[in-house]
């Protein structure tokens, strides 16, 4: 488990302090750094001080930039030195010059050597599906970027622990989700063994996926600050510094034309897909390829052609927030699944229950379900608890009487509610150079004591008690005595990322195979008794057919193997006088399988829709020319406690199957029913998030422009 300190707490006597030195252009060539005269106890650290491979594991991206930059805040130096204030003046006065090249900032203008990964997809007749449509319904759906805002910013501390000259050893503190992956990198960086190096997690906060790789740049640095130095070095990045160049959710755009036959059925889609992935391909075939996935939703679509791409541009590198591009992807089905009933004038939860390819137990992507899902109770479920049915039907009867009329009165609320659907897998879909071999250990000692090792990080002691109650009801023990031991990368084992509910179904599986081995030795063997299981990628050749594999890649259809399925709803009401949309509610129904702990779900579940309804209604954020403004962390919208909607769940209760991974899931339904629910209030076919009261706003002044004069 992670340690109970936050790295801001975290000090060494004596101790350095580093601050890094960024890049001031978006694109071009590092000429040389000037720094002002300083004295013998500060250090000015460059690539060149790199005695190992300038790279992060898996990753294109420099640990330092030595010759090419490529976005505004990359780093080029560290300066170090044992006093905050020096250091913040010195670093003030390093000049950073530069030859400067034409950046690229937007996806119009990406050519060909800037795409970073491409994903084609055809299935069936398009082409003759669309020539006999009776209808064409087409749309362009764009999704914002969203910042993280974490308890603190990113950093690391490292104590320098070992004065051998060849190869010194440390240790890191840093708040990761991926401990082996910082160890890995930081080793590959100082050209050192992995034993060499210890990574000590610090307390971790609400991350959204955001510290999965970010952490292990930082670390790295921070390490061969310390390497250089020879002193235990802090490397914490301001609030102002992570807000403006950490990692983002990536935007994306999302294009979608579909062919419906006479009776309104899909007969073809056509997609195309673009993610805007920053100054380097971070994830790159994970985030496209889950983008992908879901654009092609989870609907019947017998004839289909797909074009996803990666680009490249110079921002700062984008990377995951909780789902890693699905949601991006099923916000532009679900949104288009409802413009496709509004075109028929047919309510949409209707229109999905219809189509949705629980008819024939297979995904787009020709992933045959072990289950199929029952969309339709999932959608009744989230009806019946916010009264859509009744509220939809009465929404949509003002609308057209209000189209009918041109009447758009100031002092009449407007109200209106949406649907959408969604599934999630668990895991990744690739694996990267550790070959996805992922293990725990669990010891049973003589005393009747249970110790579980793992390299497990997560935001709280939940898996504490759902551990426990596992291993308790296998081997007969008090769940008290049961004990994760505190995560330590010389200790533990290589457990993998705490990423896409990986800690709730992969690692509780083995924690299970685990025990259920423990209990058939332990009347046979002396204690104690220790056994270790680890899980490897499966292969799904037909899957692969459908959807080759990214070279280099090794791809694991068991992050698909069983399917977790949501269905949202959203009410908005929205005073035309302030056209700010007042969410009145939110609605989740849930088929996550066998809960393990209701209270955990619940808040996990609540968590993700509050993140996902300030991304989708209020969390503005952009680059303009590359940077983000000085003074924008100030002004970001997050929700407040005073704007939080009432946010109901049920769930679709299995305590006999498997546990399925759940967090993401509001993610990517929620913003598409929200994004439905503001169009019909305001009888205006919205594309786009973040959807806010500038956006309503024009979308009201058109109306009343199209409105008779009295």
């Amino acid at each position: 488990m992670v340690g109970g300190v936050f790295l801001e707490d975290i000090s060494f006597r004596p101790m350095l302090f580093a601050l890094t030195i960024r890049s001031p252009i978006a694109k071009g060539r590092l000429v040389s750094i000037e720094c002002p005269k300083m004295t013998s106890s500060y250090t000015l650290i460059t690539a060149k001080d790199i005695p190992g491979k300038n790279q992060l594991e898996d990753f294109s991206l420099p640990v330092l930039a030595e010759d090419a930059l490529t976005y505004i805040g990359e780093p080029v130096a560290l300066l170090t030195g044992p006093d905050p204030a020096k250091l913040e003046k010195y670093a003030e006065q390093c000049k950073v010059f530069t030859e400067e090249e034409a950046p690229v900032f937007s996806d119009d203008d990406v050519t060909g050597d800037m795409v970073l990964g491409e994903r084609r997809i055809v299935r069936g007749d398009t082409e003759g599906a669309f020539a006999n449509a009776k209808t064409i319904v087409s749309g362009n759906y764009k999704t914002g970027i969203q910042e993280h805002w974490y308890a603190e910013p990113v950093g690391a501390a490292v104590e320098f622990v070992d004065g051998d000259k060849e190869q010194p050893a440390f240790i890191i503190h840093t708040a990761t989700q991926w401990p082996f992956h910082v160890r890995r990198s930081a080793a590959q960086a100082l050209n050192i063994p992995e034993s060499k190096i210890v990574v000590e997690p610090t307390m971790i906060g609400l991350h959204m996926d955001g510290k999965i790789w970010y952490p292990s740049l930082i670390a790295s640095q921070a390490t061969l600050a310390a390497f250089v130095t020879r002193k235990p070095v802090k490397l914490l990045l301001t609030r102002e510094e992570d807000f403006r160049y950490s990692p983002k959710r990536n935007s994306s755009e999302i294009e979608i034309r579909s062919a419906l036959g006479e009776n309104g059925e899909l007969l073809a889609t056509e997609i195309t897909a673009t993610v805007n992935l920053g100054a380097a391909g971070i994830f790159t075939g994970e985030i496209l390829d889950q983008c992908c996935m879901g654009s092609l939703g989870s609907y019947t679509l017998n004839n289909v052609q797909l074009a996803g791409t990666a680009v490249r541009t110079n921002i700062p590198p984008q990377g995951p927030f909780a789902g890693f591009g699905m949601a991006q992807g099923f916000f532009a089905m679900e949104r288009h699944v409802s413009r496709i009933a509004d075109t028929l004038r047919q309510d949409p939860a209707e229109w999905r229950k219809n189509m949705h390819l629980s008819r024939n137990g297979s995904l787009a992507i020709a992933l045959s379900l072990r289950e199929n899902p029952n969309m339709e109770k999932l959608l009744d479920t989230a009806a019946a608890m916010s009264d859509y049915y009744r509220k939809w039907a009465s929404f949509e009867l003002l609308r057209h009487h209000r189209r009918e009329q041109k009447n758009f009165q100031r002092d009449e609320p407007l109200r209106g509610i949406g649907i959408a659907s969604a599934w999630q897998g668990s895991g990744f879909l690739y694996a990267g150079s550790d070959k996805g071999a992922y293990s725990v250990e669990l010891t049973l000692e003589k005393d009747g004591s249970l110790e579980i090792k793992t390299s497990m990080v997560s935001s709280n002691d939940d898996y504490s008690n759902i551990w426990g109650n596992i291993a308790s009801e296998i081997l007969s023990i008090d769940a008290d005595k049961v004990r994760i031991l505190p995560l330590n990368t010389s200790q533990s084992p290589d457990s993998g990322p705490a990423s896409l509910s990986r800690n709730v179904t992969t690692l509780t599986k083995l924690v299970e195979r685990c025990c259920l081995a423990i209990r058939k030795q332990r009347f046979r063997d002396p204690l104690p008794i220790t056994v270790r299981r680890a899980s490897r990628p499966i292969k799904n050749s037909e899957l692969e057919k459908t959807f080759p594999v990214p070279e280099g890649k090794l791809f694991d259809s068991g992050s698909l193997s069983l399917l977790s399925w949501g269905a949202a709803v959203v009410e908005v009401e929205i005073d035309p006088a302030e056209y700010a949309p007042k969410i009145r509610g939110a609605w989740l129904g849930i088929d996550g399988g066998r809960i393990l702990s209701e209270t955990r779900a619940r808040r996990c579940l609540k968590a993700s829709a509050i993140q996902a309804l300030g991304w989708a209604s209020r969390e503005r954020l952009e680059y303009i020319e590359g940077r983000i403004d000085r003074g924008a962390a100030d002004a970001y919208d997050i929700p407040a406690p005073r704007d939080i909607p009432p946010v109901h769940i049920d769930f679709l209760w299995n305590d006999t199957g498997e546990s399925k991974g759940i967090g993401e899931l509001p993610f990517s339904c929620i913003p598409a029913a929200y994004v439905q629910a503001v169009s019909q209030a305001m009888d205006h076919p919205f594309q786009t998030i973040p959807l806010g009261a500038l956006e309503v706003w024009e979308a009201g002044k058109l109306r009343k422009q199209e409105a008779p004069t009295p």
